[in-house]
């Protein structure tokens, strides 16, 4: 029962000290959240539209691919639904500047949460 709660030399990584993660949840932290899953590497937002045009939405999805920050282990997914009706909508990935944006933001906002964090210890 020890090696269940940790008794061990296990050397856990949780998302708090992970730059890219925490970047992640700052830059999105306006959006709600729909899956946050730290040990699968995901991030989704729930569908989100300003009030311009009310059927339009947008949801994030943010791939981590790897923890080292470099722009090959971040994927960022846009989808857009625009619905005629409240039953008649269609979904698809979009290829825009908010993805190229974001990435591009949270790569940078990661190497100076890095440099703080290495300049602390």
């Amino acid at each position: 029962m020890k090696g269940l709660v940790g008794g061990g030399k296990t050397n856990y990584e949780f998302s708090s000290s992970n730059p890219m993660w925490r970047a992640s949840l700052e830059i999105l932290d306006f959006l709600p959240l729909s899956t946050v899953d730290y040990s699968g590497g995901v991030l989704i937002t729930d569908w989100y539209n300003d009030t311009n045009s009310s059927n339009e939405s947008i949801k994030i999805t943010i791939r981590f691919l790897s923890n080292e920050i470099a722009t090959n282990n971040l994927k960022v997914i846009v989808h857009k639904k625009v619905c005629e009706t409240a039953v008649k909508c269609t979904t698809n990935e979009i290829k825009s500047k908010i993805s190229e944006e974001l990435q591009k933001n949270i790569l940078q906002k990661a190497a100076l949460l890095d440099a703080k964090n290495k300049k602390k210890n």
